[in-house]
This record gives structure tokens, sequence and C-alpha cells, in this order.
């Protein structure tokens, strides 16, 4: 028989404030505020405002929908880090023999990369305003993406990463790239 009513609580952490309207939730740090929506499954979000916890409800849920609950549960928790502590991706570039030149403008906000494969065209990408990239002065060729929402940090590495794809070339010997090397 299926249960009736599928239940996970999640506390609150001390330093973050949110605000529920309508599976809208809202969650303010000391690194940011982070708006999320969870509108496309049917939860039930509710706050104790005594208790600081967090219960999300699904009521006649069937197995994915439970399952679903527990990714809305993870999505939560990693907005918790966001804004308490913030993420960080470390990509390194990677070439045989044209070195790739990477140089971050515009406060962080661009990044142009020069001399991929020893091509003539600078590839520039323009990274969302929550996220911020710099050059680490410590390790050659590394570059730093910093920001409180996991999702945008990690859409801005994977578009970095996917703006220097080999076309037209066996990638088992064409290895040039830029790469995520620490989360």
């Amino acid at each position: 028989m299926k249960s009736i009513l599928s239940t996970r609580k999640i506390d609150i952490p001390k330093g973050i404030d949110i605000e529920i309207k309508s599976r809208k939730l809202m969650v303010s740090g000391k690194k940011g505020c982070i708006i999320n929506y969870f509108k496309h499954i049917l939860v039930e979000i509710k706050k104790r405002k005594k208790e600081r916890r967090l219960n999300l409800n699904i009521w006649f849920g069937n197995r994915k929908q439970v399952a679903a609950l527990n990714t809305i549960c993870s999505h939560i928790s990693n907005l918790f880090i966001g804004v308490t502590v913030g993420f960080e991706y470390k990509m390194r570039s990677v070439y045989a023999h044209f070195p790739i030149n990477i140089e971050v403008a515009e406060e962080g906000r661009l990044v142009e990369i020069r001399n991929f494969l020893g091509e003539r065209r600078i590839r520039k990408i323009k990274l969302p305003f929550e996220i911020l990239c710099e050059k680490n002065e410590k390790t050659k060729d590394e570059i730093i993406i910093k920001g409180s929402d996991l999702k945008i940090v990690s859409m801005g590495a994977a578009s970095i990463q996917q703006l220097c794809l080999v076309k037209n070339k066996d990638i088992r010997k064409f290895l040039d790239g830029i790469y995520v090397s620490e989360k």
C-alpha cells in the first residue's frame, strides 16, 4: 500500500533567514541572497518558527515524486551552504604544444581565451553577475570561479569548458582545453 504522506525535515542553521511564498524560497545570509523556485513539483513547504526547521511534505506521492522530494532537500541544503560559505571551482588549462592564454577582464565578468590550438580567434564569454572569475596568482594556468549559487557557478565553469571544445580532430590525441580541477 502506498503511503499517504512523505515528509522530510531540514534544520535551518543560525545566521540564515528564509522567506517562503507559494513554493518560492528566498534564502539570505552573510554571502548574499538566493531565490529558488520549486513550482514545478507539488510539494508543501512550511517553516517552523519556534524550532527553526523546514517541513517538506508530499501527499499521495509516487516513487518519483518522493525521490524529487529528496532532491529538493539537497537543493535547499546547497542554498544554506551558498549563503554562508559560498562555492568555488578551480579550472586548469591543459595544452600540448600551443600555450592557452586566459585573460580575465571587466572585474571578473569577462573571460577571454587566446591561442587555443594556435588559433588567432579570441574566444570570449561573459559570466553572470552572480559569479566572479579570477586568475590564481600562485598556480600557473589556473582560474577560480566563485559565487553563492551552486547552479550558476557550475554553469559558468561548464560554459568555459565548452568554449574550448576540440572540433574535427581525434579527441583522444587532442586533449587541449580548460577543465575543472577542484570543487
